[in-house]
């Protein structure tokens, strides 16, 4: 997790610095860092903040990048589905891409689903996922002014988190869709609202999952019989 830990701090020491270099007050950075907690979001609604957009474009801006974390709750729905509803509405607070990987990786197997230990693993990555976005982008908020523009900082956290996210992908349909994301997300990289990052999250899911029954009985047979 601590790999993951600096690759989130990273993007979050960015995120921070874009809110205030782009316009945004400190006291208003700081507010939407701890509500929204969504980099990718609060960096697409940014110039619409700044040029006074009005708020329902906003709102349906950052709703439209934020679809992917309605795949990844629809995906871990059976391993909440047992807790009340603040719990698993909290938890859909905390949830995020390193997160959810970490959590998919481990407990991805639906014989795992009732582990015991789901939970905390869940609750003790969503944790460290948290206090290092927020430390992050605090730091990035108060100490904006300190950094030149000409860091190429959004860079080296994007790689950071690819260099974190890469490992985590072992099987045939998930690097299948890894492939098709990033591939679907270069070629639709101007449509507007980022409306091609929902495309490239939900035309990979739709492969990883096609495939999965093939991958995991093709693994069955693989298993030396008793």
């Amino acid at each position: 997790m601590a790999p993951a830990g600096i690759a989130i701090a990273a993007w979050g020491l960015v995120t921070g610095v874009a809110m205030v270099k782009g316009g945004l007050s400190v006291p208003m950075a700081l507010a939407m860092t701890i509500v929204v907690f969504a980099g990718s979001a609060q960096l697409a609604v940014l110039p619409l903040l700044v040029s006074g957009a009005p708020l329902p474009i906003v709102w349906a801006t950052a709703l439209l990048v934020n679809l992917r974390f309605v795949i990844f709750a629809a995906a871990t729905r059976s391993y909440f589905s047992g807790l009340p509803w603040k719990q698993r509405l909290f938890s859909s607070y905390l949830n995020g891409d390193v997160g959810f990987a970490l959590f998919s990786g481990r407990f991805g197997n639906a014989s795992e689903r009732g582990n015991p230990y789901q939970w905390g693993f869940f609750y003790g990555v969503a944790t460290v996922n948290w206090l290092s976005w927020q430390a992050s982008s605090v730091a990035g908020i108060l100490l904006a002014g300190l950094a030149p523009t000409d860091w190429g900082l959004e860079l080296a956290a994007v790689l950071a988190l690819v260099a974190v996210l890469v490992p985590m992908v072992r099987r045939l349909p998930a690097v299948l869709g890894m492939i098709v994301t990033g591939v679907l997300a270069v070629a639709t990289v101007r449509m507007p609202l980022k409306l091609g990052l929902v495309v490239s999250v939900l035309a990979g899911v739709l492969v990883a999952v096609l495939l999965e029954p093939a991958d995991s009985s093709a693994a069955v047979e693989k298993q030396p019989t008793q």
